[in-house]
């Protein structure tokens, strides 16, 4: 019997994400990796992997539900989403997106959502799209103890208001509003703040800045963590593909074939055999 004891299994990869740890992160230029979940299998699978924080996007509304725009989801839908991925995570810290309508214009209706998505699915905080408009949602979420992640640049909430899904902040008069907002919302409390699809010399300016992590997707890599939809990376989704992402696997080929072949076997009397077989 060997008395060569196993490899010792990595801090990083067994002490719990919190807010804080993001911070310590940022301080000694560790990168901050985030992706998308929005059920307990995918979660496990991320939080095993060692993913720092697992974000419960409103991108459910696309790749779950299939949706044209995040718009239409609901918070009893996000609830749901949640509470499933916090079952399968032990160690990232569990961020949900506020769907449209469940904090915009009014704080009070912000802190309500807020306090159900923590109390019904125990996920650790939460994300607003938005600057100077939503600082009064922010500071009261936050007033109740609960942390709050932002998101500036392209927001695709506001898709009916631009229009369009272009790389955002390329004047500079809205780069300008965006490091504004960038600072009010660090000034406000929150832990975190997504840069999506700016120009990467703006966002490493912005995360150079803020003495909070600055998490980018489509924002170069100048900032302290990047973010994906985990669909999208996996390559299950083939309809997506903007340049910032990256394909780390072909899963919508696998998957197709899989089934085909399983198809196949079935309509052939193939499977199941006697060995698969009571």
């Amino acid at each position: 019997m060997s008395t060569q004891s196993a490899p010792p299994v990595e801090v990083s990869k067994r002490r719990k994400v919190t807010t804080a740890r993001l911070a310590e992160m940022k301080a000694r230029g560790e990168k901050i990796a985030m992706l998308t979940a929005y059920d307990f299998s995918f979660a496990r699978i991320l939080d095993g992997a060692g993913i720092d924080v697992v974000l419960v996007g409103d991108s459910a509304a696309n790749v779950i539900h299939g949706y044209e725009t995040t718009v239409p989801i609901t918070l009893d839908q996000m609830i749901d989403h949640a509470a499933a991925v916090v079952r399968g995570v032990q160690r990232a810290l569990v961020v949900v997106d506020m769907p449209f309508g469940s904090y915009q214009g009014n704080s009070r209706l912000a802190l309500q959502s807020a306090v159900r998505i923590m109390k019904e699915s125990g996920a650790h905080c939460v994300k607003l799209e938005g600057g100077e408009f939503i600082v009064d949602s922010v500071k009261r979420i936050l007033s109740a103890g609960i942390p709050v992640m932002g998101h500036l640049g392209l927001t695709p909430q506001s898709i009916y208001k631009f229009g369009t899904y272009v790389v955002r902040a390329t004047t500079d008069d809205e780069a300008e509003q965006l490091v504004k907002d960038a600072l009010l919302l660090q000034e406000a409390g929150c832990f975190a703040i997504v840069l999506e699809k700016i120009p990467a010399q703006l966002a490493a300016r912005v995360a150079k800045q803020l003495a909070i992590p600055v998490i980018g997707i489509g924002a170069g890599p100048g900032v302290d963590g990047q973010v994906l939809v985990t669909h999208d990376m996996l390559g299950i989704n083939q309809e997506f593909a903007p340049r910032f992402l990256r394909h780390y696997a072909q899963l919508h080929d696998a998957m197709q074939g899989a089934f085909e072949s399983y198809i196949a076997d079935v309509k052939s009397a193939a499977f199941p055999k006697d060995d698969e077989s009571y």
